[in-house]
């Protein structure tokens, strides 16, 4: 069976060295609050009876805070300055056959006429 996303934050907090208040923090990028114990579930044993499965949301919501984190905040062009930076763009050269002639032999129904494919019954 694949990883959880329980899983893939246990890989990520281990390889990156993260506490639980580095990943309170990192979620906070995005806006998202978590408890300490919250989180403390998604690091349990399965068998345990606290474990919480983390769902798609939270993970998600982390990966994006770890990129604020380490990158920071992508910072938005105005409208006006794109438009003005854009050069109008040079209309594309007329695309040119290529100089060599295949010397492979047409098969049986090739020149000139359109070969029909049989369509496959569906199975429902």
């Amino acid at each position: 069976m694949g990883l959880t996303n329980n899983d893939i934050l246990k890989k990520i907090r281990v390889a990156l060295k993260l506490r639980d208040d580095d990943i309170i923090r990192i979620l906070k990028h995005v806006d998202y609050d978590i408890t300490k114990s919250e989180l403390g579930a998604f690091f349990r044993a399965e068998e345990h009876t606290k474990y919480m499965e983390l769902k798609d949301q939270i993970l998600r919501n982390f990966l994006n805070g770890l990129v604020i984190e380490k990158r920071g905040v992508m910072e938005r062009k105005k409208p006006e300055e794109n438009s003005a930076a854009r050069k109008p763009k040079a209309p594309a050269p007329a695309a040119k056959k290529p100089a060599f002639k295949s010397k492979r032999k047409p098969f049986a129904g090739e020149e000139g006429k359109k070969i029909e494919r049989k369509k496959r019954p569906r199975i429902d």
